[in-house]
């Protein structure tokens, strides 16, 4: 087994020992990460552990001393929203009192099925109106803002189901989420020299996306052709051409393989080492474990649990909301049925 202490692509060191060659936590800027992130394992090998970096230890040490609690005010939040409801008819989809986002954080939504989750998405990213509230976004207010308004902001989202164009090829559906596009214009268009350098720039920043992301031998291939993992992929890789703030990724790894499970893994720990903030749905509570930074966690439409990962993971509410308040009760023993009704 070739030894890989000191290698650059690892990124990971001996527990024993310091690794030589590799800057230290205290050197290194914010946005600027140690090694080549796409290439980071999200599990160290054994007896190794990962490298540490800049903006996970600055949100690491930001939350250490925040409660966890449901609606709990964070040191630096990039989102902000306040008594947000969203009623179908006579049902509550979403009632939530207040909650933020930590800037440069990955925070896990988590929560069972019909939670409440895509919808509070759908809320902040401006696909559907809410019945009240108020929410803010790096310190301006979103209400009323079209979707499209809110990207070029800076807060992206992708959707639960994919949205690729089936019929273009994958480096056109990258172009797709480029802001500045000139030559779009009916005048414009006719002159090719005012739009011919900014186009060759999309291109060149969606084919190193492309790169990062391991299809750049499909951008020539329709986008229909992906599997569905391969189509998460592009709709992550997309999102990014317009240089967010904030990703918001509806439940990236259902229906990925193992293989490209790690792989979308890997690319959300790097987006937070360029300064990017996460926030992300996910029902695998292992992985959301073994990543996220702060876990809210939803249940008929409320926050019902706000914290770090260990502690919201052991947290009855969360137990409840998952497996409800007797799971762990024999309900076919007629005698604790009648404990329970005495209760």
């Amino acid at each position: 087994m070739p030894d890989t202490t000191n290698s650059p692509t690892t990124g990971v060191q001996p527990a024993t020992q310091p690794a030589t060659g590799v800057q230290p936590v205290s050197g290194v800027q914010p946005g600027i990460p140690f090694q080549d992130l796409t290439k980071w394992a999200t599990k160290a090998p054994e007896g190794e552990t990962l490298i540490s970096t800049a903006y996970r230890d600055k949100v690491t040490d930001d939350l250490k001393f925040v409660e966890n609690k449901p609606g709990v005010h964070k040191p630096d939040p990039i989102l902000v929203a306040d008594n947000v409801t969203r009623k179908f008819g006579g049902m509550t989809a979403v009632d939530v009192s207040h909650f933020e986002i930590e800037r440069h954080g990955i925070t896990a939504l988590i929560g069972p099925n019909g939670a409440g989750k895509t919808t509070f998405f759908n809320l902040m990213t401006g696909f559907d109106t809410p019945n009240t509230g108020t929410w803010q976004f790096d310190g301006k207010d979103m209400a009323h803002v079209q979707p499209e308004k809110v990207a070029r902001m800076g807060m992206v989202r992708t959707f639960q189901l994919t949205k690729v164009m089936s019929r273009l090829t994958v480096l056109d559906n990258m172009l797709l989420g480029a802001p500045v596009q000139p030559g779009e214009g009916m005048f414009r268009a006719l002159f090719p020299g005012m739009w011919r350098k900014q186009e060759q720039a999309n291109i060149e920043k969606a084919e190193a996306l492309l790169e990062r992301f391991l299809l750049i031998k499909k951008k020539d291939d329709y986008a229909g052709a992906l599997s569905g993992g391969q189509r998460k992929l592009l709709e992550m890789a997309r999102a990014l051409m317009s240089d967010p703030k904030l990703v918001m990724l509806d439940e990236p790894m259902a229906g990925v393989n193992p293989a490209l499970k790690q792989s979308l893994l890997d690319h959300i720990m790097a987006l937070r080492e360029e300064g990017t903030t996460v926030l992300f749905v996910e029902h695998d509570i292992n992985m959301v474990r073994h990543i996220a930074d702060w876990v809210t966690v939803m249940a008929e439409g409320k926050i019902v649990a706000e914290g770090q990962p260990k502690s919201v993971m052991n947290d009855p509410a969360v137990i409840d909301a998952y497996l409800g308040a007797h799971a762990n009760v024999d309900l076919g023993d007629d005698s604790v049925l009648e404990d329970l009704k005495e209760a």
